[in-house]
């Protein structure tokens, strides 16, 4: 980890480099309005950086590339990122801009009670560029994962999520998740937030975009509308909520249905979903296994309080991905699951009529 600038060591090849910005985030130690709440506990945010820690969890050597600022909590942040054993060489420290928090109610985020009080401009992530990113290490891994998020937060980060967008020979395999946050483009006074997300789209290999995202921002409906918008990624995966999740891919299109799962909270199952389908995807498995492992891993996330949850073991995950139809509807994730002893496929290849649950 360096100081503010660029450095020009040649970094080691990872599978996959992460680059964004992550914040502090304060969880409520009890529901309520953020007037309400007495205290609050610390913790760790961001899309990229939350993909980051649960591919390295799950044995997957990973860099994460940002910016914090030289003060305690960009000190939480790299060490906290790098616990999980993430690289963190590529991280920058700013002297002059502090790192970004934020405070969130324990509310379902879909809900209008729901509150997040962002204190992120002129943060040390909004300086991010061409110019103060060692490009050099991030390009270092098998995949580059991006997101919408980092090009909204200065016209610095547009430039440099252009630059690592940029179809040139050479380059590693472009991972973007669209992550469409209006909020972020009206504070930045730019209303061409949806426009800057498809040209930026257009440029990666695989896309991950909600379908609710897509027809807020794009006025599409269906995942075929959003391909016709998308002809370039490899791969297209729309994320269909509680439907499930469809994945074009040359001239084929899979389609796996979500899990059952009992919720403990709805918050992290996008960046899990992102970061179980690029695992499956370093493993060279098949889309529809990716798309599984993707579904697997949204519900090892969706069964826990925070945004961050352990992946489930690489063995118990892909003896579930291998389900046939009938027992993969059958599944049921509760709370524990990744940890539950218990092989489930071991009883769904028996073709039992019951229904398949764990734990």
């Amino acid at each position: 980890m360096t100081v503010d600038g660029p450095r020009s060591t040649a970094p080691d090849v990872v599978d996959v480099v992460a680059l964004g910005e992550s914040m502090v985030t304060f969880l409520p130690s009890v529901p309520g309005r953020l007037a309400d709440v007495p205290s609050f506990e610390r913790a760790i945010g961001g899309a990229e950086s939350n993909v980051a820690c649960v591919l390295a969890a799950a044995g997957h050597s990973v860099r994460w590339a940002g910016r914090v600022g030289a003060d305690g909590f960009g000190d939480h942040l790299v060490e906290a990122i790098g616990a999980y054993g993430v690289d963190v060489s590529a991280v920058r420290r700013d002297p002059a801009r502090p790192t970004g928090v934020y405070f969130r109610t324990a509310g379902d985020r879909a809900t209008d009670a729901h509150e997040v009080a962002y204190y992120r401009a002129g943060s040390a992530a909004s300086a991010m560029s061409v110019d103060t990113m060692d490009l050099d290490a991030v390009r270092s891994g098998r995949v580059l994962h991006l997101s919408g998020i980092t090009p909204a937060l200065s016209a610095g980060c547009l430039g440099l999520t252009r630059e690592l967008t940029a179809r040139r020979p050479g380059r590693p395999l472009v991972s973007f998740d669209v992550n469409h946050r209006p909020g972020l483009w009206r504070d930045a006074g730019d209303g061409r937030g949806p426009e800057v997300l498809l040209e930026l789209a257009r440029g990666a290999d695989l896309v991950f975009v909600g379908d609710d995202e897509a027809r807020d921002a794009w006025g599409l409906e269906g995942p075929e509308a959003v391909r016709a918008a998308l002809p370039e990624p490899a791969v297209l995966v729309v994320k269909q909520g509680a439907t499930g999740a469809t994945a074009f891919h040359g001239d084929r299109v899979t389609s796996v249905p979500a899990l059952h799962v009992d919720v403990v909270a709805a918050v992290g199952a996008g960046d899990a979903f992102a970061a179980g389908f690029l695992s499956a995807t370093l493993r060279e498995r098949p889309v529809r296994e990716r798309l599984r492992h993707g579904h697997l891993w949204a519900a090892a996330a969706l069964t826990v309080p925070g945004d961050l949850a352990a992946p489930p073991a690489r063995d118990h995950a892909d003896r579930l991905a291998a389900l046939d139809d009938t027992a993969w509807g059958r599944l049921r994730l509760g709370p524990g699951w990744t940890q539950d002893g218990e092989k489930p496929g071991d009883r769904a290849g028996e073709g039992a009529d019951e229904e398949v649950r764990t734990p």
